[in-house]
Formats: structure tokens, C-alpha cells, sequence
């Protein structure tokens, strides 16, 4: 007869009896030991001594909760979408350019062949300006007070403090940049960035610096960088300041919409697959999936959606916004491919404390890639995205014919 297994369900007393016989008899517990729900590895971790590399310690120690989510999205990066055939997209919101982590982190993963291209807040792009340009930010405190520091020409960032020299100066950069000749003109984010980048650059070699600013070394690796809302910064804010003065410099999202779509588009048509790593939430990781939709619903392109899915997020699902949808969500807008599912992982993370380990494992774990370039390919990708725009009947149907109105994407 064969032996039933001990549950919380089973009968109680004989369960007891029987772990009371095996103690007694010195028997080892084993009728678990089949279970499909117990094969996982057991969590068994080595002590740790403080010799580790913090890829070991990932491995070894991150074990359970978001830790263990850590432990798989690195897993999932290094092992899955850091393959040669995947184009990999990144997000990034909240302040971490001015924290630093566009040198230690972004700039390495970029020179590394491990970021592809790029939608970012334009805050973000904004901060990162002042490295190239040599201004400088220091740490500080949040208990300091800030009627304090406005006396003193100082502006805090929670425990970063800079001077307030650092924007009007970064500002004077922008502008003088921006009346430039070759921006006279309609233009993508990514172009525009691009322009930006290059003239960061310049900056960074009069100076003697390398590898401070991420415009800079997105400009040099061809990485195209968007923002999804051109307006929500300091540097749109110069954009359009000058505008007022005559100034034909604009920034036009219909490109972006389109440019970030071929990307994705171009990826799967050459037999590879799209992964996203989305660092917080907002508009940019909108901005990242609704390439899918895009390309699907919108334009009426035969498509799945995204193939490997990292986000790092504080934001919880409960509250509906997008920042915390989880990507089972995503699924259900066409965002994400359902047969994918499984190459997701959510970290309930302060990007601050997962983007440099998982920058530090990628790199202790997977040789670099080649750069794709993919902004020097930006004309070849949207000459594809237009033949299978014609190819599906180029428009959808007009409004009075269709059955409901489409769903707002969120």
C-alpha cells in the first residue's frame, strides 16, 4: 500500500504518530523528496566572509523574496537577453543620473554592447548634461533645511545637493547648442539627443574627461536615447524658450512613436526577439511597451509582443497605474507575448540598489557584446516598418464603422 504523504490537510494525529516513529527510529524524512512543487534548489548558502564578488553574493545568498527576484532578473539578463539575436530596450525614471548612475552603471552597459537603445525622462538627460560639461554634484542630507540651502544658491535632490549655478550654466550649454544650424528643423528625440551628445562630447575631450556623461556615450555607441515627453524637462523647457525667439528646433513625438516602433519591428523580422529592461515605471516604460500595440493594433501589423520583460519598481498593482502593472497585464494589451510569460521577472526594487548589481553581474557573468548601432539604422528600420504598414492595408477603419471606440493605453 502506498504511503500518503504528510499534509496540513491529512489526518493530524496519524501524522504526528508517524514523525514520532521516525525520530525514534533515526529515519530520515524523504516523502517529499518527488514533489514537482520541490525541486527547486534547497537553501543551503555558504557563509558569507566578505571575499565574494557581489555576482557570487547574488547567487549564493539571494535566496528568497526580492532578493531571489534579483537573483532571477540577473539570471534572466545574463543567461536569456543578452543572447546575440535580442535587441534590448531600457526605461529609466526617477533620479538616477544625478546619484551617479549614469557612470557607474549605464554608461557600462552601454560600452558593453548590453543596452541597445534607450527611452528616458528628460530630467534624467538633463542631470547627466552636467558631468560632461564638468559641474559637479555632491552628497548631502535630507534633514538639511531647504530654506537653508535656497539662501545659500543650493538645490537639493532628497541627499543630493549641487549648486544652483550648475542649472543656469547647464542651460547656457542647451541653448547655445540648440541655435546650431543643423537643429533648425523637425526632428526625433533621438536625433535631437543624438546632436546633444555629440556636442557633449566635444565638451568632455576640451576638458580631459571620459565616460561621465550618457548622452555622450549613447552619441558614440549609436544607441538611440528618446524621451516620451520632450516638454517634462529643463531641456525641453530651453526648447521652448527659444521658440519665442524664432528658434525652428522641434521635437516631433509622431517620429518618436513611429522610430521606437521599427525598432521593435526590425528586431523580430530578423529572426530575434525584443527585451525590455524597464528601471521604475511612468511614462518611459508606457512609451517602451506601447511599441507593441503600436505595431499590432494601430497599425495592423502581425506581431506577439515583447519577448523578456525586467522591470525594477517600487510602485505596487493595486493602485492601477501603469508603473506597477505587472506584465501578465501587459499581456492582455498585446504588450507582452503570452508564450514569453515565463522570461518575466518584477523586482520590487530601489533601481538605485538593483541597476549597479545587476550592472556588476551582467558583466562578471557575460562577455560584451557587439553594438548594434541601432541609430545609424534608424532610416533602413523605418523603410521596413512602412512596407508592412502598406502591405497591411495601410489605415484602419474609419471611426463611424467601427463597432466601439478603441481603449486609451495605459
Amino acid at each position: 500500500m502506498a504511503k500518503k504523504k504528510a499534509s496540513a490537510a491529512g489526518p493530524k494525529a496519524d501524522q504526528k504518530r508517524a514523525a514520532e516513529a521516525r525520530e525514534r527510529a533515526g529515519q530520515q524524512h524523504t516523502s517529499h523528496e518527488r514533489s514537482t512543487f520541490l525541486r527547486g534548489a534547497r537553501i543551503d548558502p555558504s557563509p558569507i566572509t566578505g571575499r565574494e564578488t557581489a555576482a557570487d553574493l547574488i547567487d549564493n545568498a539571494f535566496l528568497a523574496y526580492n532578493a531571489a527576484r534579483l537573483r532571477e532578473a540577473c539570471s534572466l539578463f545574463t543567461q536569456k537577453m543578452l543572447e546575440p539575436d535580442v535587441t534590448i530596450g531600457l526605461t529609466l525614471t526617477g533620479a538616477l543620473t544625478p546619484a551617479g548612475l549614469g557612470m557607474a552603471a549605464l554608461i557600462p552597459l552601454i560600452e558593453s554592447g548590453f543596452v541597445d537603445w534607450i527611452i528616458s525622462t528628460g530630467a534624467n538627460l538633463y542631470h547627466d548634461t552636467h558631468f560632461g560639461l564638468g559641474l559637479s554634484m555632491h552628497r548631502g542630507t535630507p534633514q538639511q533645511s531647504d530654506l537653508v540651502l535656497r539662501e545659500e544658491g543650493v538645490v537639493r535632490i532628497y541627499d543630493i545637493f549641487f549648486d544652483y549655478d550648475v542649472l543656469l550654466s547647464t542651460d547656457a550649454f542647451f541653448r547655445k547648442v540648440i541655435q546650431g544650424p543643423e537643429f533648425q528643423r523637425a526632428m526625433s528625440s533621438a536625433e535631437f539627443h543624438a546632436k546633444c551628445g555629440m556636442y557633449v562630447h566635444e565638451r568632455e575631450r576640451a576638458l580631459g574627461l571620459k565616460q561621465k556623461s550618457l548622452l555622450s556615450a549613447a552619441y558614440r555607441a549609436g544607441v538611440p536615447v528618446y524621451t516620451s515627453s520632450p516638454g517634462d524637462s529643463s531641456i525641453g523647457m530651453n526648447v521652448a524658450a527659444l521658440a519665442l525667439e524664432g528658434n525652428r528646433c522641434t521635437i516631433d513625438p509622431n517620429l518618436d512613436v513611429n522610430e521606437t516602433a521599427s525598432i521593435v519591428l526590425d528586431a523580430k523580422r530578423r529572426g530575434g526577439k525584443s527585451g525590455v529592461v524597464i528601471c521604475g515605471g511612468g511614462s518611459p516604460k508606457n512609451f517602451m511597451l506601447q511599441t507593441e500595440p503600436q505595431i499590432q493594433e494601430v497599425l495592423g501589423i502581425d506581431e506577439k509582443g515583447h519577448d523578456y520583460f525586467l522591470q525594477i519598481t517600487d510602485a505596487r498593482p493595486d493602485t492601477g497605474g501603469l508603473s506597477g502593472a505587472t506584465p501578465a497585464e501587459a499581456v492582455s494589451w498585446g504588450k507582452i507575448d503570452p508564450d514569453r510569460l515565463p522570461d518575466a521577472v518584477v523586482c520590487y526594487l530601489d533601481s538605485t540598489v538593483a541597476l549597479p548589481l545587476l550592472t556588476a553581474y551582467a558583466h562578471a557573468r557575460h562577455d560584451k557584446r557587439p553594438l548594434k548601432r541601432l541609430y545609424d539604422r534608424r532610416e533602413e528600420m523605418m523603410n521596413l516598418l512602412r512596407q508592412e504598414f502598406e502591405r497591411a492595408g495601410r489605415e484602419p477603419l474609419p471611426a463611424e464603422e467601427t463597432d466601439e471606440v478603441l481603449p486609451r493605453h495605459r
